[in-house]
């Protein structure tokens, strides 16, 4: 498995590898929801936490920990969402560190997107692709559900989020045997929407 950073389309949406020029719109779209941060993410990415944040994603980008894509609907950049833990040598890999502006959750771009990076992930020859979600966030388990992801388990109190609480988190993951019928009905969900809404 190898998964090269490049721009991935469709649509609906346009996934462009993180750089420096996307910093100030994603600085925008992450403050445009100032309550999601307080306890629905290990991190944040609003105000004074943005600019450690954005530092810390593109150090890890840079080391090839990580591959962080800037999500953008039209010209407009409504989001971001991450490849994390990729283990080249068991072609396992992680979707994770997902946001997106407000006015945007629930259309297309979400299942848009993860139809773009989890086609790139398995032609890439990924054989597992795991979500991990925070036991609390019921949108995000959801989400991940409606894609198609199985769920395995919980970790209990698996981490530390940056406001102190101790989360749980669930396990969910998608095998390269399962992706074609994953594929199919992500496509069919796509199809029933219309660009830009």
């Amino acid at each position: 498995m190898q998964i090269e950073p490049k721009v991935l389309e469709n649509r609906f949406v346009r996934l462009e590898p993180m750089a420096e020029e996307h910093r100030e719109a994603l600085r925008e779209a992450c403050n445009a929801d100032q309550e999601i941060w307080t306890d629905l993410y290990p991190f944040s990415w609003a105000n004074e936490h943005f600019d450690p944040t954005w530092a810390k994603l593109r150090a890890d980008q840079a080391a090839g920990h990580t591959q962080p894509y800037a999500v953008l609907a039209g010209e407009r950049l409504v989001g971001l969402t991450t490849f994390y833990a990729i283990d080249l040598a068991n072609a396992v890999l992680e979707v994770g560190g997902t946001y997106y502006r407000p006015d945007v959750r629930g259309a297309a771009v979400n299942p848009a997107a993860k139809r773009l990076m989890m086609g790139h992930a398995f032609d890439s020859g990924a054989r597992r692709l795991v979500y991990r979600v925070d036991a609390i966030n019921a949108r995000s388990r959801a989400a991940v559900t409606k894609l198609g992801a199985v769920q395995e388990g919980i970790l209990r109190q698996d981490r530390e989020t940056w406001t102190g609480r101790i989360r749980d988190t669930v396990i969910f993951s998608i095998l390269a045997e399962e992706w074609p019928a994953v594929r199919q009905g992500l496509d069919e969900r796509l199809a029933r929407f219309v660009v830009g809404a």
